[in-house]
């Protein structure tokens, strides 16, 4: 399937389509379009392209044994090995980058791709897992598709585990007055190499919230892309991430409020323990030309909890309107409180359970949004088991 580039805010100059924003990436469905990154260009800098095997130039991929898994409660539709041809798939996005495109291209050649529909009018009690699971040869494209109907209301988990080199496209599609929470966990072994790209679009007075957690791994690079359909949608993106030795974990959001009165919240937190452990993260957030009443911000904070860590933090904000609600954004990265510390150690506390601790309550606020209580537990559970390691 090709598609003819498109830029996310265009103006015209002459008889030529110009971008006005620096953060404008064109996009296509043909894998052409794009050339092999180098990681010369300004998106893939921080990646470590020799570690990505083969993801970013499609060489070395085989029919691998990633299996896909789904449950989900009765009134809830789950299509799974939809063929690449449904006309549904690819209507909410353009890839933006090669290993996007190459995922659309090729997914059908492995598990197909698998589709949540959420009927209208429905508000589902119980979440919608889909869990994906991979072996030591489990290399393969994927690609999901959850659209939730006017006015109903939902929360899916997407689970990655097990070792795989995988590459996959999420659309997250809401309608008016549509609710979706996702809680998107990965969960990979150390030898895993992972690359996603999570497209949503937001309809009028829609309200997405996602989660990101990134705990496992080799590289995991996660790009969340959000744009709006129209006014009142409202989209919350949350991410946490404990990276260790020689992770390379990578989030890279994206909101385009593309149209007037529309609201984002973008909220990630990093840890970084062990040698060559690194950690990254990219806020671009777009408020476009005669847009009006937007409300925005975006935070990123990472502790170094050792020597021998790396972080890149890079929030990005670009207006083209003064008619603005709020915009702001901030980046914090340092060590852990030392006056945190003493005050716990001066009551008697051992500094490894200090240590323990504080960094609970740094994951807590994040941790403790997630609604589902058996998920919420083993995810605190793991970060305490990688501090253990790491100390």
């Amino acid at each position: 399937m090709a598609s003819p580039n498109l830029g996310i805010q265009e103006h015209s100059h002459g008889n030529v389509e110009l971008p006005i924003s620096k953060l404008d990436v064109h996009g296509s469905f043909d894998v052409d379009d794009f050339p092999v990154p180098t990681g010369r260009e300004e998106e893939w800098r921080f990646t470590p392209l020799r570690r990505l095997r083969g993801l970013h130039d499609g060489r070395n991929i085989a029919d691998g044994a990633v299996k896909v898994e789904t449950r989900a409660p009765a009134e809830v539709t789950v299509e799974t090995g939809v063929a690449s041809g449904d006309p549904r798939l690819g209507t909410s996005f353009l890839p933006t980058d090669r290993v996007s495109a190459l995922a659309y291209r090729d997914f059908g050649r492995f598990n197909g791709a698998t589709v949540v529909t959420v009927p209208k009018d429905t508000e589902v009690a119980e979440p919608v897992f889909i869990t994906t699971s991979g072996s030591e040869h489990g290399d393969a494209y994927g690609h999901t598709l959850v659209r939730v109907e006017r006015h109903a209301s939902a929360t899916v988990v997407l689970e990655y585990n097990g070792s795989a080199v995988y590459a996959d496209n999420v659309e997250f599609i809401l309608d008016e007055g549509a609710r979706l929470t996702v809680v998107s966990l990965q969960d990979w072994e150390t030898d895993a190499v992972h690359v996603s790209h999570q497209y949503t679009k937001v309809g009028r007075d829609a309200r997405f919230k996602s989660h990101v957690v990134t705990l496992g791994g080799d590289l995991v690079r996660l790009s969340p892309k959000v744009g709006y359909t129209a006014p009142g949608g409202d989209a919350e993106l949350h991410g946490l991430y404990f990276t260790g030795d020689n992770q390379h974990h990578e989030h890279r959001s994206l909101i385009d409020h593309n149209v007037s009165n529309t609201r984002s919240r973008v909220n990630y937190k990093g840890a970084l323990s062990g040698e060559g452990a690194h950690g990254v993260w990219i806020g671009d957030v777009i408020i476009g030309e005669g847009t009006e009443g937007t409300d925005s911000y975006e935070y990123n904070r990472n502790l170094a909890l050792t020597d021998g860590t790396r972080v890149d933090s890079v929030p990005n904000l670009e207006i083209f309107t003064g008619e603005v609600e709020g915009a702001g954004h901030a980046s914090a990265s340092g060590r852990l409180d030392e006056i945190h510390l003493f005050y716990l150690r001066s009551r008697g506390i051992p500094e490894d359970e200090a240590r323990r601790l504080v960094i609970r309550g740094y994951f807590a606020e994040l941790i403790n949004r997630i609604e589902i209580p058996e998920l919420r537990d083993r995810i605190m559970d793991e970060v305490e088991e990688k501090l253990a390691r790491h100390e």
